[in-house]
C-alpha cells in the first residue's frame, strides 16, 4: 500500500493520510512543451455569475495537455515517465511514439516505465491497448471510452475507474458503468483496456479543511442550517427535519439518495439498457 500515515502531533495530522509518490512516480519533471498556463475561474461563467458551487481559490496549477483522441493508430508508443496531474486523480505518462512524437496520455493500473502500448483495430487484449469496443471480449475491463467514434474518451477517466463490456449486440457494445448503469455505446468507439491508475486515491484523509482549500474547494453549507429565504429546508427555531417529503435542491429540484435527477426527455435515454442503483446498497 502507498499510503503514508502521520503520528497525531496536531489535531490536523491525526488520522491524515497522503500517497507516499516516491513509490508511485518516476520522478521526472513535467515536459514544458506539453504545459500551459490555465486560469481559475472559481466556478463562474463569463458573466462572473457562479455556475459552480464551492470552487475558488486554491493553488496555482499548469496544465498538462493530456490526449483522450489518441488518433495515432498502428504506431507503437513507449511510457517513458509517470507523472502527477494536478487536474485529475488519475496519473499521466509521457508517451514517445516510434515517430518521436511525444503526449502526455492517461495511464492505466499496473503499466510502469519503459512498458509500450499500441492503438490498433488489431491490438492484443493487454493493458493500455487501445481498440474498437466491437473487437473487445465480453468480460473486459475497460476506461477512457469514447461515446462518438473519433469525439476522444469521455467516461472512466478517474483514478481507479473502469467500465465493463457485458453484451455485444446489432452493432453495439453494452458497457457497464463505473455507476452500475448499463449503456449502449457504438460499437466502432474506441476505449482503452484495462483500469485507471492510482486506486488508492479514494483511501486519503485530508485530515483538515485547510487542505481542501489549497486544492480548490470551499466551504459547504447544509440548507437546513440556512433561513427560509435562502434554501428550501431552511428556518425553524433550533434543529429542524425539514418539513417535506423529499429532499430539494436549494432551487427547488430533487436531490438526495434515492431520487431521480435524470431528465425524462434526454437525448441520451434511448442508450441506456438498466438505470443505475442509487443509495447506500449500489
Amino acid at each position: 500500500m502507498a499510503l503514508k500515515f502521520y503520528k497525531p502531533r496536531t489535531p490536523g495530522t491525526r488520522g491524515m493520510s497522503t500517497l507516499n509518490y516516491r513509490q508511485l512516480l518516476s520522478g521526472d519533471k513535467p515536459t514544458k512543451s506539453l504545459m500551459k498556463g490555465a486560469r481559475s475561474f472559481g466556478g463562474r461563467n463569463s458573466q462572473g455569475r457562479i455556475t459552480t458551487r464551492h470552487q475558488g481559490g486554491g493553488h496555482k496549477r499548469s496544465y498538462r495537455d493530456v490526449d483522450f483522441v489518441f488518433n495515432k493508430h498502428d504506431i507503437p508508443a513507449k511510457i517513458t515517465t509517470i507523472e502527477y496531474d494536478p487536474f485529475r486523480s488519475a496519473f499521466i505518462g509521457l508517451a514517445v511514439y516510434k515517430d518521436g512524437e511525444k503526449r502526455y496520455v492517461l495511464l492505466p493500473k499496473s503499466v510502469k516505465v519503459a512498458d509500450s502500448f499500441i492503438v490498433s483495430e488489431t491490438a492484443p487484449i493487454k493493458p493500455a491497448n487501445r481498440l474498437p469496443l466491437g473487437k473487445m471480449p465480453v468480460g473486459t475491463f475497460v476506461y477512457n471510452i469514447e461515446l462518438k467514434p473519433g469525439n476522444g474518451g469521455k467516461i472512466g477517466r478517474s483514478a481507479g475507474n473502469y467500465a465493463e463490456v457485458v453484451a455485444q449486440d446489432a452493432g453495439y457494445t453494452h458497457i457497464k458503468m463505473p455507476s452500475t448503469e448499463i449503456r449502449r455505446i457504438i460499437s466502432t468507439a474506441w476505449a482503452s483496456v484495462g483500469e485507471v491508475s492510482n486506486d488508492e486515491h479514494r483511501l486519503v484523509n485530508y485530515g483538515k479543511a485547510g487542505r481542501m482549500r489549497w486544492k480548490g474547494v470551499r466551504p459547504t453549507v447544509r440548507g437546513t442550517a440556512m433561513n427560509p429565504v435562502d434554501h428550501p429546508h431552511g428556518g425553524g427555531e433550533g434543529k429542524q427535519g425539514r418539513g417535506l417529503r423529499r429532499a430539494k435542491t436549494m432551487w427547488g429540484k430533487p436531490s438526495g439518495k434515492g431520487q431521480k435527477t435524470r431528465r425524462p426527455k434526454k437525448y441520451s435515454n434511448i442508450y441506456i439498457v438498466t438505470r443505475r442503483k442509487v443509495g447506500k446498497r449500489k
